[in-house]
């Protein structure tokens, strides 16, 4: 079972579906929206997202590089929980994966 609370987008009636409660707080937009006590982690959430976002795409060639600051991304991500592991796992996958050639790691203008 799970209790949803959410914005009062249609979107999420259908959570009622699947056996779920559903409180809506219905706020509009603007500031004021975006100080709801009830929305408050989801806008903290989404501010930690586009904060760290932003840090990693600052300025780099994205024709180039796009594909790994991705994955980059998505590992920090995916492993947000657990950051006690995350070092150690890193080193684990880097001393067991195969040797790649050096186009594959440069990313050569043949890759792109």
């Amino acid at each position: 079972t799970a209790h949803v609370v959410s914005d009062g987008l249609q979107a999420f009636a259908q959570v009622l579906q699947v056996g779920a409660t559903h409180e809506r707080h219905v706020t509009g937009g603007g500031r004021q929206a975006a100080r709801t006590p009830q929305l408050r982690w989801v806008n903290t959430m989404l501010g930690n997202l586009k904060t760290a976002q932003a840090g990693t795409y600052h300025s780099f060639d994205h024709a180039r590089y796009a594909a790994r600051y991705l994955a980059e991304f998505a590992y920090r991500f995916n492993r947000r929980f657990d950051l006690v592991a995350m070092l150690p796992r890193l080193l684990r996958a880097a001393a067991t994966t195969k040797p790649q050639p050096l186009t594959i790691l440069r990313m050569s203008e043949a890759s792109r």
